[in-house]
């Protein structure tokens, strides 16, 4: 997404370091890219400091705690497509905790300053890409399940043109919260009350307790070596 490449280097540009841009960058694919970075869901982060100490970041999504093993399954044990589709196949996000954290540990540059540009491009609208436009007539079908989807990214019913901008004003609004409150609001405030809502409202399982005791953690790499490099990655 070159809205958020830009954004990226704007805040290395601004004396960030790769921890902001990261953030910052992550922040704005949500807005603009939400198939690759989105606030509903999770991720990784291998750091290696400049005296060479290397740390994993798990801030993947977590399963409900009203999870079962068999939630996925219909009456005649086959898969459903639950897990793919609809409310059920959401996990706890960790997407805000894990950007905060590795802002808190990692970062230089002010919290809110590595979200304002993400406000300002769900305030504005990102311009609809050749790419973005093959997808949405793709999933055309899908999109239009689910109304708050179909409104941002069908506007007035139809599929954008290559160059439409599409706002987002509910999503610019959770982002400035998640700036004002360093993301304790996703997770324990008003944006968790709406996901907890919108749970409820289409038969989902995340609770306010599920949001409320989400961590990301830092976790031991794996470590191996090939040949004369030292690899590392993140653990199982």
């Amino acid at each position: 997404s070159e809205p958020a490449v830009d954004v990226g280097v704007s805040v290395l540009d601004a004396g960030g370091n790769a921890a902001d841009a990261a953030v910052a960058t992550a922040l704005a694919l949500a807005v603009c890219h939400p198939s690759a970075g989105n606030l509903g869901g999770g991720g990784f982060a291998l750091v290696r400091s400049k005296d060479g100490d290397v740390s994993a970041l798990d801030f993947r999504e977590r399963a409900p705690a009203a999870a079962t093993p068999t939630m996925f399954l219909d009456e005649h044990g086959d898969p459903t497509n639950e897990s793919l589709i609809g409310h059920r196949a959401a996990g706890v996000p960790g997407s805000v905790a894990g950007l905060v954290e590795l802002h808190r540990r990692h970062g230089s540059l002010a919290w809110a300053r590595l979200v304002e540009p993400a406000i300002e491009l769900a305030r504005t609208g990102c311009e609809v890409t050749t790419y973005m436009r093959a997808k949405l007539v793709e999933e055309e079908a899908l999109l239009r399940r689910f109304p708050h989807t179909e409104s941002w990214l069908l506007p007035g019913g139809s599929v954008p043109a290559v160059g439409a901008r599409l706002p987002n004003p509910d999503l610019a609004a959770t982002l400035r919260r998640i700036a004002d409150t360093e993301g304790e609001d996703f997770y324990r405030g008003t944006t968790a009350q709406l996901i907890v809502a919108e749970m409820r409202a289409g038969a989902g399982l995340i609770s306010a307790n599920d949001l409320a005791d989400y961590r990301a953690l830092w976790r031991k790499p794996i470590e191996f070596r090939y040949r004369d490099k030292v690899v590392y990655s993140m653990p199982l």
